[in-house]
């Protein structure tokens, strides 16, 4: 019954996506979309159910994955977006209980064991979001302790730190005592309140705007010296000191952090009209890419696609035209090639080992997710 639904499903797409094309050959339409071929989503349909075999298979005997609270959300928010739901997947339900009994006095969710892997604030955002996304009323004092946690994270929110810190706004990783704050790090946090139900007039999100202003490449609302010099052009840099982790290092505006940058703006209540997000989407059709990570090359590439593919759905927008007056539709884009980097076993994982992405349990999570906003938005 089950690969009959599947069936279904695959079979109702391409009528779907006759319906798009139908609709947008209208010549009253406003402005053609690009229709998506009926092809990508066959593809990414069946990369998705090859994926999701992949991660039940590899499963702990424990219900985590790898063995860390943070993988396991991972793996729960991609089986979950792709439909299977804590009520009859086992995987979920087992996934759950892993993660529940990481939950520590101060709302974090995380193994304090050692600092260097605690990184509470990854852990605990990611586990939220995948405890919201099975709607149980049961786990909504777990999800309030931790929304909590992650509020007085934010530099400047209980330590009294002044606004005019550069740090200011941001959240770090958490458990490193010369703890600083980054686009990556705040983006996870604010992604998780913002789907764990806190309003974007929150405080949290409100003092999150004065840092991602400050690590925007964007003169006139970034108050950094270093700005300045700045290639000034709407991407966004790691932290407040500008600092690029691409290859060319200075201060280049990356891929993935202007990305998340954006994405974090619209949490924060910003509307595409806003100046700040108007100059991330330029960076962004001036960049656009899926072949690789811009700036980074194959580095943090499967998280690329994974902020790419969120902040596109946020941004709400189906179609991304470049620089050249070329338009792309970015669903299509990302399912073909995310199909065609697909191992034989069902995985996805980077033979750049940098930031765990040699791990298949990871990445297969990071590429599962992506699609679930191609083929779900």
């Amino acid at each position: 019954m089950k690969q009959y639904a599947n069936y279904l499903r695959v079979l109702a797409k391409p009528l779907a996506v006759g319906c798009v094309i139908l609709l947008y050959s209208n010549p009253s339409a406003k402005a053609a979309v690009p229709a998506k071929p009926p092809r990508s989503v066959m593809l990414a349909q069946v990369a998705v159910k090859r994926g999701i075999l992949y991660l039940k298979r590899v499963q702990e005997t424990d219900g985590s994955w790898s063995h860390y609270p943070a993988t396991t959300a991972l793996a729960l928010i991609a089986l979950q977006r792709n439909g299977y739901s804590a009520h009859k997947d086992t995987a979920v339900r087992r996934g759950i209980r892993y993660l529940l009994k990481w939950q520590q006095r101060n709302g974090s969710i995380c193994n304090p064991a050692d600092p260097n892997t605690a990184l509470p604030n990854y852990n605990t955002a990611l586990s939220l979001m995948a405890l919201a996304l099975t709607h149980d009323v049961a786990y909504k004092p777990v999800i309030a302790r931790g929304q909590k946690y992650l509020e007085n994270l934010q530099f400047g929110a209980v330590d009294g730190m002044a606004k005019t810190n550069p740090l200011y706004g941001g959240i770090g990783y958490g458990s490193d005592p010369d703890d600083h704050p980054d686009v990556s790090n705040l983006a996870t946090a604010l992604e998780a309140l913002k789907q764990t139900g806190v309003p974007s007039q929150a405080p949290v999100f409100q003092r999150a705007i004065i840092f991602l202003q400050r690590v925007q490449n964007r003169t006139d609302s970034n108050d950094q010296a270093w700005a300045k010099s700045g290639p000034n052009d709407g991407g966004f840099t790691y932290d407040p000191y500008g600092t690029s982790k691409t290859v060319t290092g200075g201060h280049r505006s990356m891929g993935a952090m202007t990305y998340q940058g954006m994405e974090s703006y619209i949490y924060c209540g910003l509307s595409r009209n806003d100046p700040r997000v108007a100059a991330a989407w330029h960076w962004i059709r001036g960049d656009y890419t899926v072949t690789h990570h811009p700036g980074e090359g194959n580095t943090a590439l499967y998280y690329y696609y994974n902020a790419m593919a969120k902040t596109l759905a946020v941004y709400g927008q189906r179609t991304v035209t470049d620089t050249h007056g070329v338009k792309h539709n970015w669903e299509a884009d990302l399912e073909l090639q995310l199909s065609r980097l697909q191992h034989p076993d069902g995985s996805w994982f980077n033979s750049n080992p940098r930031y765990w992405e040699n791990q298949p349990s990871l990445v297969t999570s990071y590429t599962l997710i992506a699609l679930s906003y191609c083929l779900h938005p």
